[in-house]
């Protein structure tokens, strides 16, 4: 029997993150469009054909890494992005590489395997980036779309105890499938973990590990369109927000756990805020990506406490209230202590 030889390519996706409305905001591009007009110049599995039903999924901004265009896999998303959105990023970082077999399913299941990249970008909205997307058939949109059992600013998300738990409580009492490689820790204490049951508390770093549940227990549409058992041995799916091309909405949730997480020890908020800014507004933009309601005064004193800002001397009446006093962020911070970021929370 002749020995097959697995051909490989290299994806690039960027997960472009900023706050705007008191949300936080991603960009996802107009699949239906971008998969026809990116097919000549795209290759493997991210340029394929997708299942049917996939058409008019959202994407993450993605492309090919192509060495002789790109002399390093950040200039190709650079440029990727550009292309698709005309947006020049700032702050970029690597996220993950996503490899795994089945990672995501072209109908018909062949050409080459696709090895995603993963990074991390942040920006801020300007008053023309909504247009300018448009014209190139992209948007933004709230996270929470794609994940609304993440946002408890106004309490505890009512698709948790409707439909999330009771199927996955049934699903952690069943015996795993013959063959599925073991564990460390068995359904009923991944849940308890990850969704916060049994005494435990949420921690809205566990953004991908919860997903990554769902998804295995059948009850995300992705599940569905790979084909994965759990998933086609149900007669119908909850509606667990909305789906993404391939494996996007798992690059996503990678994405908001890392920033969630590094919001607590980094100064990233201000990559996401203007140059001056209100108290509230920064209250608002930490409670938009944790995902966590900060009381007012406690959260003053966490600020005053980081020194992390500084006064301008100027006020805003953008409120339409009081003037409120204008602050930037202390830059000088960097070089004073290794991890000047904000404690709201979590582990």
């Amino acid at each position: 029997m002749p020995h097959r030889q697995a051909n490989i390519e290299i994806g690039l996706n960027a997960v472009i993150v900023s706050v705007a409305g008191g949300l936080p905001q991603i960009v996802h591009v107009n699949d239906a469009k971008e998969a026809s007009t990116q097919t000549g110049q795209q290759t493997g599995a991210e340029s394929g054909t997708n299942a049917p039903g996939e058409a008019t999924l959202d994407s993450l901004p993605f492309g090919p890494f192509d060495p002789i265009r790109h002399r390093t896999f950040e200039i190709g998303l650079r440029s990727w992005v550009e292309n698709q959105t005309a947006l020049r990023l700032g702050y970029v970082e690597q996220l993950y590489t996503f490899g795994d077999r089945g990672r995501h399913r072209v109908f018909g299941d062949e050409g080459p395997h696709v090895v995603s990249v993963g990074y991390l970008a942040l920006t801020r909205q300007t008053p023309d980036s909504e247009s300018m997307l448009l014209r190139h058939d992209s948007a933004w949109r709230s996270w929470y779309d794609y994940f609304p059992w993440e946002d408890w600013r106004t309490g505890r998300p009512d698709v948790l105890d409707r439909d999330i738990l009771p199927a996955l409580d049934a699903w952690s009492s069943e015996p795993p499938p013959s063959g599925e490689p073991p564990k460390p820790l068995g359904r009923q204490e991944r849940v308890r973990l990850a969704f916060g049951t049994g005494g435990t508390s949420w921690d809205e770093e566990r953004a991908l590990e919860r997903f990554e549940l769902l998804y295995e227990a059948g009850l995300v549409e992705e599940a569905r369109t790979d084909g994965r058992p759990a998933a086609l041995r149900r007669s119908n799916l909850p509606f667990l927000g909305a789906s993404m091309r391939f494996d996007h909405r798992r690059v996503l949730a990678t994405a908001i756990s890392r920033l969630r997480g590094k919001l607590k020890y980094r100064p990233v908020i201000f990559e996401l805020m203007p140059e001056t800014f209100t108290l509230t507004e920064l209250q608002t933009s930490v409670e938009a990506i944790s995902g966590r309601h900060l009381h007012k005064q406690n959260f003053r004193r966490l600020v005053e406490n980081a020194d992390l800002v500084e006064p301008t001397g100027a006020t805003s009446t953008a409120t339409g209230g009081r003037p409120a006093a204008l602050f930037r962020f202390r830059h000088q911070l960097l070089s004073e202590r290794p991890a000047p970021g904000l404690r709201v929370g979590g582990r």
